[in-house]
């Protein structure tokens, strides 16, 4: 597989002047722009039971989302209204389409989510909407053309529908043609709509990971909570007569506030509550884990042949800085503090989705343990093709 590159783009400029601040057209910035999925093959995968998609068929006033899996005579049966096939994380299922992903490493790798994919006939789209995340829309096949509007919240009027958020008023203020290669950058609450002009229009849209508040203080109140002993309570010893027995005193607030915060403000804990929390993986049906778990002889064997480790294209790896060389690696929800030679290990695996190892770069002792318990979970795996 060749990687996908980008020829001629400023990412520090684009991080600069146009992340989360404006859209972009970018106009084939590939060194050579190859269309990595067949319309025909994704229309496979959307019939495929634990792969989620969905179809949406009509026009703006009368929309249809069907969920999937779909049945495979489903595109035989299209009429002449437009229609638009989403299939999500595609990039877990196809290499070709993972490789997109590459490109836009300069954006950290826990901000990215998964590549989907969308065919459309002549007309076809899912009609004026926002996203709470950035995206890159790549157009692979065919044409569509994109408009853009005003940025939207959550006070935005939407059209009356129990499955698709589409605004009730759409005003676009700038519009672009996409042929293939081309690529639409949209800031988180931008409204924009895509139109495939012509049959066969493929678009890829590589999207980002925004966690609202809600979420954050949720999941990590949720992990506190599970950690707590009900005789960690309230105290106030010293407590004196009050001239209200009804007032609830500053110093009683102080305290209960306390109570509440001193946990909540652990920036270690949460920091490592937060790596497991980013790197659970979406999708964690993808099982690469070996029948039969490999030892250290086996590990040693592969190595000695220079057989190179793959992540699971589901699987996520992360990692934080401890100081005096050390990190905490986050894969898949878990996470391991790693030092010395273990810790560059970690760092290795974090930066590159294809690593081969000699010998001498995986010492003995803990960074091979790492690596079988990373190959063992299924996060990691060999390459067949070596």
């Amino acid at each position: 597989m060749t990687a996908m590159t980008l020829n001629d783009f400023d990412a520090d400029a684009f991080l600069r002047d146009y992340w989360q601040r404006q859209p972009l057209l970018i106009r084939n910035p590939w060194r050579q722009w190859r269309n990595p999925l067949d319309p025909d093959d994704l229309a496979g995968l959307a019939c495929e039971p634990g792969i989620e998609s969905r179809l949406i068929t009509g026009t703006r006033d009368a929309l249809t989302a069907e969920d999937g899996p779909l049945p495979e005579d489903r595109f035989g049966r299209l009429d002449r209204a437009p229609w638009t096939l989403l299939v999500q994380a595609v990039d877990q299922h196809v290499p070709a389409v993972a490789a997109l992903i590459e490109p836009f490493r300069f954006i950290p790798d826990w901000r990215i989510d998964d590549v989907m994919v969308s065919v459309a006939g002549d007309g076809g789209g899912v009609g004026a909407h926002f996203d709470h995340y950035d995206v890159f829309l790549v157009q692979g096949l065919g044409r569509r053309r994109w408009q853009v509007g005003a940025r939207c919240d959550d006070d935005t009027a939407l059209l009356p529908h129990d499955s698709v958020r589409l605004l009730a008023d759409f005003q676009p203020t700038d519009e672009w043609l996409l042929e293939p290669g081309d690529i639409l950058y949209v800031p988180p609450g931008v409204a924009h709509n895509g139109v495939a002009v012509g049959d066969n229009c493929m678009t890829y849209s590589i999207g980002f990971r925004a966690p609202s508040r809600g979420e954050l203080i949720g999941g990590w109140a949720d992990d506190l909570l599970a950690g707590m002993t009900d005789d960690d309570r309230y105290a106030d010893p010293g407590l004196r007569r009050q001239a209200n027995p009804g007032e609830i005193a500053p110093a009683a607030i102080d305290r209960l506030h306390a109570l509440v915060t001193e946990k909540l403000g652990d920036r270690a804990a949460f920091a490592r509550w937060f790596g497991e929390y980013a790197s659970t993986p979406k999708y964690p049906e993808i099982d690469w884990s070996p029948e039969t778990a490999i030892g250290v002889d086996d590990l040693d064997a592969y190595l000695a042949h220079g057989v190179a480790l793959i992540r699971n294209p589901a699987s996520r790896f992360s990692f934080i800085a401890q100081g005096a060389g050390a990190v905490l690696l986050f894969v898949d929800g878990e996470s391991w503090l790693c030092e010395g030679a273990t810790a560059t290990l970690a760092v290795d695996l974090c930066a590159d989705l294809r690593l081969t190892f000699d010998a001498d770069r995986v010492a003995p002792g803990a960074p091979r343990a790492l690596l079988l318990d990373l190959i063992n979970a299924g996060s990691l795996g060999f390459d067949d093709r070596d």
